[in-house]
């Protein structure tokens, strides 16, 4: 039986054995990266630059777009590494930090999520204390919670995950390094049942967090069919869509990866699952909210076609 720390390394799951299909997945994944890299790049610049979108959804989905660039950092370059070079090793150290700042960002952004609802809850249920309720203040400390709160699950789980003894091995069944996959290869009970009572600790306040969302929704479509308009009605509904798309791809993708039954699992199923979990989502995202979001699109074309006026302006000058 040896201690987690006197591990040199661990072996990653490969993504595939042939070399023609490791070097698709590297391609792939470089497609992918730049997507989500441009896209929550753009919402970023946008939100900070533009005064129109200083508002509170904006300033909660500026947040998001940082959970997702952080989540695409922190899995995508070591799978491209390894599928570029044909390896599947990653250091402890590596390891340890992948998995710590996998869980913060992916805690966080389900917290952000939370208050995203609730921005929606009050502007339409009650528009009347919506500055009260959501001034500047009021979004940096909700802000402040939710990645405080992401931060101290992650520290809570990596820090005891990896004080546990392992005894079977150092193969992980993923791509990436994710508690859940270390805490098979353990051979501590105690340290087991502590780990299993920390996840449903979690679990029981993701569980709340959703809760909360079903039940805003509720309220929300019951404010919407209020309004007597049709245009009323669907301007109230399009401001809700993206994200109810985010949250359902959030919990769906989550739940099939983490509460499938057994009788279905499989590694190639796993590895299918775990890839659309943790990679697809944060390159959606930003396409996602930018489709109903008439005032991002108008910041963005403004702030592209800026840049694109300056570029050709340095070009002709030069010339």
């Amino acid at each position: 039986m040896a201690n987690s720390s006197s591990m040199a390394q661990f072996l990653l799951l490969a993504l595939s054995d042939r070399r023609e299909l490791q070097l698709l997945h590297f391609w792939l994944f470089l497609g992918i990266s730049l997507a989500a890299l441009l896209g929550n790049g753009l919402i970023l610049s946008a939100v900070a630059c533009d005064q129109h979108l200083h508002t509170p959804r904006d300033f909660f989905l500026l947040h998001l777009s940082l959970t997702d660039l952080g989540c695409i950092c922190t899995t995508v370059p070591k799978a491209m590494h390894n599928s570029l070079w044909d390896t599947t090793t990653i250091s402890y150290t590596g390891c340890a930090a992948q998995a710590f700042f996998f869980l913060f960002l992916i805690s966080t952004e389900f917290y952000l999520l939370t208050l995203m609802c609730y921005n929606r809850y009050v502007a339409i249920c009650k528009p009347l204390h919506y500055g009260t309720l959501l001034g500047s203040r009021a979004c940096a400390h909700m802000a402040a919670a939710a990645w405080a709160s992401g931060f101290l699950t992650a520290l809570l789980h990596t820090a005891n995950t990896f004080s546990l003894p392992l005894c079977q091995g150092n193969a992980l069944g993923q791509f990436f390094c994710e508690i859940p996959q270390i805490l098979k290869l353990s051979c501590s009970h105690s340290g087991y049942l502590r780990e299993i009572g920390l996840i449903v600790v979690s679990a029981s306040l993701m569980f709340g967090c959703f809760i909360f969302i079903v039940f805003s929704y509720v309220q929300i479509f019951r404010a919407v069919l209020s309004i007597p308009s049709d245009q009323g009605r669907h301007k109230a509904f399009s401001t809700c869509l993206p994200h109810m798309i985010v949250v359902s791809l959030f919990v769906s993708t989550a739940i099939f990866a983490y509460l499938k039954p057994p009788s279905i699992s499989s590694p190639s199923l796993d590895l299918a699952l775990s890839v659309l979990c943790s990679v697809f989502p944060p390159a959606l995202n930003p396409l996602i909210y930018s489709l109903r979001n008439q005032e991002l699109k108008n910041a963005i074309r403004k702030m592209m076609t800026g840049l694109f006026s300056g570029a050709k302006t340095c070009l002709f000058s030069g010339v």
